[in-house]
């Protein structure tokens, strides 16, 4: 797979990503929304409320946004991001009201579908179930569909400081520091090649005849 080093490749990327989170944690029942790439101020991303946030001549869609300046983090982090939308995205089509307090407090109807789909869920004071971070199911998940970091990131002005993946239209800060990774990056010291772990391994390139280096 060449690298995603483009806005433009990222973009569609994205787009993959959803349809196999869509059916690995929802049975594909989420329509695709429209996925952009936008600064988020204070968030990793949003999902809007309105099936007309985009329009067009077949119809409308809600959006799912993906902070800009939060797309270099490892892979599995921006798909907790991506999921923790799609949770949101479920519970509205659903009539689960998972939020209060303009949309930004995270209740125990939103932690309970995000902890069954791929999910730590971790309580704020102030906005709730709201951190969340790739489980086990998630990491395991990244790993068997083979996805890959995204090597491109919008240069923000000031530096994310939260801990969550994100809110509802009108969002808020989410918190603390994110957490580390929990998977191991090894790569290949000739072609570049890489792959993720969740635990020490020994693994080699067969094209280059090299053992992949950890990051």
């Amino acid at each position: 797979m060449k690298q995603l080093t483009s806005y433009n490749r990222v973009a569609g990327y994205l787009n993959k990503v959803f349809d196999l989170l869509n059916a690995e944690f929802f049975e594909s029942a989420l329509s695709r929304p429209t996925i952009t790439i936008q600064s988020t101020p204070k968030a990793y991303g949003h999902f809007t409320l309105s099936d007309n946030t985009w329009v067009s001549t077949v119809g409308g869609t809600h959006e799912i946004n993906i902070g800009a300046g939060t797309l270099a983090r490892p892979i599995e982090d921006v798909c907790a991001t991506l999921l923790h939308e799609m949770v949101h995205y479920f519970n509205y089509i659903n009539k689960i009201q998972d939020c209060s307090r303009g949309n930004t407090y995270h209740n125990q109807k939103f932690r309970k579908e995000a902890e069954a789909r791929g999910l730590c869920v971790e309580r704020s004071d102030k906005y709730g179930w709201s951190h969340t971070s790739p489980n086990e199911r998630l990491i395991n998940f990244v790993i068997d569909n083979q996805l890959t970091d995204i090597l491109i990131n919008r240069n923000e002005l000031f530096a994310f400081r939260v801990g969550g993946t994100g809110t509802h239209e009108g969002g808020a800060s989410t918190g603390t520091t994110p957490k580390t990774s929990s998977t191991r990056k090894y790569v290949c010291p000739c072609c570049g090649m890489s792959v993720r772990a969740t635990r020490e391994v020994r693994v080699a390139c067969i094209d280059c005849d090299q053992q992949l280096i950890e990051e």
